[in-house]
């Protein structure tokens, strides 16, 4: 039988991918040199541009499969909190009406950080890899 918890942690895992996932096909398809700019305005080497749309991109698909979680989560939450600090901080919760605020940011940051220290993930491609019986 499936525990509620184990549901749950499934949903949070699948959605947060397809949204990582977006948002990194998001930054090539709308051309990844207006991301590259803006990342240069902010004081952030450009080539880190290409960098965190590849780990959103990839790292969205991996964690809809439920490959390497634990990893992929860590680096969006570290990506998460740049983008917080250096971006959003400073329009605040709500944002300023000009651009939206870190509240969002902040609720995927607690999902990647629970992702990031929750054990296995359930109906992942990894526990059949790994033969994990470990949930």
């Amino acid at each position: 039988m499936v525990r509620k918890d184990e549901l749950g942690s499934t949903l949070l895992r699948v959605i947060l991918g397809v949204i990582f996932l977006i948002h990194g096909y998001a930054k090539f398809q709308g051309g990844i040199a207006n991301t590259v700019s803006f990342f240069e305005s902010l004081g952030i080497p450009g080539f880190a541009a290409y960098i965190v749309a590849l780990i959103e991109l990839l790292g969205g698909i991996a964690m809809v499969l439920g490959l390497g979680t634990r990893v992929v989560a860590g680096l969006l939450a570290l990506i998460l909190a740049v983008a917080t600090l250096k971006v959003k901080l400073a329009v605040g919760f709500l944002g300023n009406g000009q651009m939206a605020g870190y509240e969002l940011d902040l609720a995927l940051f607690v999902i990647c950080v629970y992702l990031a220290l929750k054990s296995k993930s359930f109906w992942a491609l990894e526990n059949v890899i790994f033969r994990s019986k470990n949930i």
